[in-house]
């Protein structure tokens, strides 16, 4: 048979289909072990942070790391401080990623502060994922619910998911050499439980919800509040959305 004949063309041609097709269904297979099961289409999962509460305490960043046991150093979650001073100067700080709080002395004089307040932050989960795009081998990935996972049996480590993330939350563990993130505690909320840091939570800051369910808290914030997202001018469409956040953030 000569290289050319269209017998042998279209063999290749269904073997790439085929392989394909299997891929994709490995990856829904993925997520689904983490914990969910074929109801997860009809979700689509959401998360707000309200800024107007958070205290900086850094409960959700102890309780993200003992959960996913997330090595030292790094962050599937962390907490920034936002102080903007009297003459305009703006500085940000995360000790630690805020993972004790933070210290109660505060380097700027109280007279020269004009206003200061917690970001908590933390993979947005974005509809149009910059990660996903650049995955040369499509480790990672979007599940039927909207949450972007990363498959670490896939993961060569390449660090163009970490490059192109513009939030800066990824990061290749030094566990395996794989690309790792917050994934929402996808192994909780697929049982019907909530994430690590909203459960840690203590004055109710993070909450995390189905946007196909009309009786969901976050719906009915979405639907009563004005909600922001961080770098919006980027495209993205993150599910992740701050109530109070302040346009000098964004």
């Amino acid at each position: 048979m000569s290289k050319g004949d269209p017998k042998d063309l279209l063999s290749r041609r269904e073997l790439l289909v085929g392989a394909a097709g299997a891929f994709l269904l490995l990856r829904f297979g993925e997520a689904r072990a983490e914990g969910g099961d074929s109801h997860v289409s009809k979700l689509r999962w959401g998360y707000v942070i309200d800024l107007n509460k958070c205290i900086g305490c850094g409960a959700c960043v102890r309780a993200c790391r003992s959960e996913n046991q997330v090595p030292d150093g790094f962050y599937r979650t962390w907490v920034e401080r936002y102080t903007f001073k009297r003459d305009g100067a703006v500085l940000v700080d995360s000790p630690e990623g805020a993972i004790n709080g933070f210290p109660t002395d505060v380097a700027v004089p109280p007279d020269q502060i004009r206003k200061s307040f917690f970001v908590p932050k933390l993979c947005n989960h974005c509809n149009n994922s910059p990660c996903v795009q650049v995955c040369p081998v499509g480790a990672s990935f979007v599940s039927p619910d909207g949450v972007v996972l990363v498959d670490r049996k896939q993961c060569i480590g390449c660090g163009y998911c970490v490059q192109a993330c513009p939030y800066g939350c990824r990061f290749i563990s030094p566990k395996g050499g794989w690309a790792d993130k917050c994934t929402l505690c996808y192994h909780r909320i697929t049982k019907g439980q909530p994430t690590a840091c909203v459960q840690a939570c203590p004055v109710g800051a993070r909450q995390i919800g189905d946007l196909q369910d009309p009786n969901s808290p976050i719906v009915r914030l979405l639907a009563t509040s004005r909600l922001g997202v961080l770098k919006p001018e980027l495209g993205t469409h993150p599910n992740v959305k701050y109530l109070g956040l302040d346009q000098e953030v964004v």
